[in-house]
């Protein structure tokens, strides 16, 4: 059998079954055919939260954070370039605190930016505080 990997869709929210060998391909959804990576992170809601992050077989990095936070503003773009290197090992997605207050809740983010690395719908690592691109890279390398 050919290992693979579940790989959750960030337009259509349906899992798809991509063989390792392939996920650097970043091919295309088999329902909906939008790219499975677009070397940037996903925005999440409650609606999709637990789609992405229960079903995915990929770790999910989550950026909580606000558009008032002036550091979550300024680590943004770092968050970004994070996503075009750990794709496709990993996703990267962001969740605004202030839309999504009963994510924020359920998971008792105090401050902000926190970012919250989860494997097989687990929380497995949280670091609070702003980082630059390659603190970010490093962070989730050494936690998963």
């Amino acid at each position: 059998m050919i290992p693979s990997k579940i790989v959750v869709c960030p337009r259509c929210h349906r899992p798809n079954r991509v063989p390792e060998a392939r996920l650097g391909d970043r091919g295309q959804c088999g329902h909906c055919q939008s790219p499975l990576f677009d070397g940037s992170p996903i925005v999440l809601t409650e609606a999709s939260f637990d789609r992405h992050v229960e079903r995915s077989e990929l770790p999910v990095l989550v950026d909580f954070w606000a558009p008032w936070c002036g550091p979550c503003r300024a680590m943004a773009p770092a968050f970004a370039a994070a996503a075009q290197q750990l794709e496709p090992a990993a996703r990267l997605a962001k969740v605004d605190t202030e839309e999504e207050q009963a994510l924020a809740a359920r998971f008792a983010i105090r401050s902000i930016p926190t970012l919250v690395l989860f494997r097989n719908g687990r929380e497995v690592a949280r670091k609070s505080g702003a980082m630059d691109t390659a603190s970010i890279v490093r962070w989730l390398r050494s936690s998963n």
